[in-house]
């Protein structure tokens, strides 16, 4: 039971305990919220108070309240929403050179700073994009080209790019894919970037910006 204190510090307090919550994963995105009931006996506040917080929380992006479905999860922090909402106004094509701009910087980053452990997901992540190749399974290829990014942006040891990269990346999901495919027929050998996992893997920096700025020339050149 929260603290009584004053009906505003207690908003701030229940939608401080439901970020947690979610932050948490203990209520996944798409999760719907428990009973209105249920909540105000946990939170010990009465229902206007809880109103007031979850308001605010549908209000910055975190909560979404559907008709006839009640409230659930969309966002898993305050700055993921705020992501979403300027992703949701942005032109297409500044959001994904913003996303490859942060692409060059994990790479780098990355041949600076990868530890052994790091450089084995990458190779993993890789074998993966290289059975999908195989398999002529362009849709596995895809996500295994996207988790392979973002084992490169794990590997700079930077949390905040990691973050900026992860919330940049999923809302595109479906833009990505249109843009990769757009070759017929796919070339995957162009897609599986052995120059960039050997420059990460040899710490050679200049050769992780260089290769990484030539497949940015690429992209653009198929926006």
């Amino acid at each position: 039971m929260l603290k009584k204190t004053n009906r505003v510090s207690l908003v701030d307090q229940v939608v401080s305990q439901i970020e947690h919550l979610i932050e948490s994963e203990k209520w996944p995105i798409g999760e719907k919220l428990p009973p209105e009931m249920e909540l105000m006996e946990e939170f010990g506040v009465s229902r206007n108070t809880l109103r007031e917080a979850i308001h605010a929380l549908v209000h910055a992006g975190l909560l979404e309240t559907k008709q006839g479905s009640g409230t659930i999860v969309r966002s898993s922090s305050a700055l993921e929403a705020a992501f979403n909402r300027h992703i949701e106004k942005s032109n297409l094509i500044d959001t994904l050179e913003v996303r490859l701009a942060l692409e060059r910087e994990a790479a780098e980053m990355a041949a600076k700073h990868r530890t052994e452990e790091a450089l084995a997901e990458i190779e993993v992540c890789m074998a993966q994009c290289q059975a999908a190749a195989k398999k002529d399974d362009i849709e596995e290829f895809v996500i295994a080209d996207i988790t392979f990014h973002k084992a490169i942006v794990k590997a700079s040891n930077n949390q905040l790019l990691q973050d900026l990269y992860e919330y940049m990346t999923d809302p595109l999901y479906s833009s990505i894919h249109d843009i990769m495919i757009m070759d017929i027929p796919f070339d995957y050998d162009k897609e599986i970037h052995h120059e960039l996992v050997r420059a990460i893997r040899e710490q050679d920096v200049e050769g992780a910006r260089k290769y990484v700025n030539e497949y940015i020339h690429a992209f653009k050149e198929r926006l």
